[in-house]
């Protein structure tokens, strides 16, 4: 909010005397001070202007547009913490890293693939990110994990989890938006998202990327 202060702070007065509890108080009356300072009242009261200020502030367009690309060979050296890492030969990088064991298990799988042409993982250095709306209502930074090229027209992004969350839906509901839209306003390359979860993963071994 830019200079609205003033507005929130007449609403969230009112809500407090006249919403937040059972019936209207007086907000100078000590028990609604003492009232105010339960964690029950105060979670009921953020969650309620949180969401009430995304439902104004988060709009649908109701369109793309391509206004920038980025190229992964002109990714800028950067520097990563000491962790496990892969030697890829069909990555522009020179090492894999990976945020878990399960990401370079799948990195692995990756290049042992002989549809798979390339590969990158989503460094944060590479800059793509998808905006989105978290469960609890918040909106955050998404960041796919890898990119994989079957042809020079087709482009996977790849989002592997070792094990389930609750904003794991809501990124994929993104992601596959972001591929509607961009496979919408260019024909060059089709690009398409795919979900690996270690269980599946693990218990169907799959023996190349397409299967």
């Amino acid at each position: 909010l830019i200079s609205g202060y003033d507005v929130l702070y007449g609403k969230v007065k009112a809500f407090v005397q006249n919403d937040l509890f059972n019936q209207p108080v007086v907000l100078e009356d000590p028990n609604t001070l003492r009232n105010l300072s339960e964690l029950a009242a105060t979670k009921s009261l953020l969650e309620t202007f949180k969401k009430a200020i995304n439902a104004l502030t988060i709009q649908d367009k109701g369109y793309a547009e391509i206004r920038d690309s980025i190229k992964l060979r002109q990714t800028r050296p950067f520097v990563a913490k000491e962790q496990a890492y892969l030697i890829p030969t069909k990555s522009v990088f020179n090492r894999i890293i990976g945020d878990s064991h399960f990401e370079l298990l799948f990195a692995r799988f990756l290049e042992d693939c002989s549809d798979v042409v390339s590969y990158a993982k989503n460094y944060m250095a590479v800059h793509f990110k998808l905006d989105y709306e978290k469960a609890d209502g918040n909106i955050s930074d998404y960041y796919p994990d890898f990119f994989v090229k079957l042809s020079n027209k087709q482009i996977y992004i790849v989002e592997t989890k070792g094990q389930e969350d609750l904003d794991v839906p809501l990124k994929m509901q993104r992601l596959s938006q972001w591929c509607e839209d961009i496979n919408k306003v260019q024909s060059d390359v089709t690009y398409d998202f795919v979900y690996v979860d270690m269980g599946n993963f693990e218990q169907y071994k799959p023996a190349s990327f397409r299967c």
